[in-house]
């Protein structure tokens, strides 16, 4: 494979040159960044705090969300405590609420009487 030298030199010449800029420029930067380091300092901190930290950000939303979550299932138990309580107390003082209970959850009956269940078909 024949190249020409003039070819391959101003490649690397200008590879070279871009290499130079691209040095000169990640300098500048440092440069800047070493001047202004108490800013770098606080930027850094906040994006570590912000992100990767156990008390981060996302994660703190997430805490959050499931902390909404299980407050409404604690108002549906506290609801449903109250519900049933209310029940086993009419439960506990009328026969016939306790009769009436029985024939429609447990589907007991008396001696002399049959019990139907009507299922609707969808």
């Amino acid at each position: 494979m024949n190249v020409p030298k003039i070819l391959f030199i101003f490649a690397t010449d200008k590879t070279h040159t871009n290499i130079m800029t691209v040095y000169g420029k990640i300098k500048h930067y440092v440069k800047i960044a070493w001047e202004h380091r108490i800013g770098c300092a606080i930027v850094l901190f906040l994006g570590w705090m912000t992100f990767f930290d156990q008390h981060s950000f996302p994660k703190q939303w997430t805490r959050y969300q499931n902390i909404l979550s299980l407050r409404n299932e604690k108002q549906y138990y506290i609801n449903k405590i109250h519900n049933d309580s209310i029940m086993l107390n009419e439960l506990k003082t009328n026969d016939k609420n306790l009769e009436k209970y029985a024939r429609e959850q447990y589907f007991m009956k008396a001696d002399d009487e049959d019990v139907f269940e009507i299922v609707e078909m969808p």
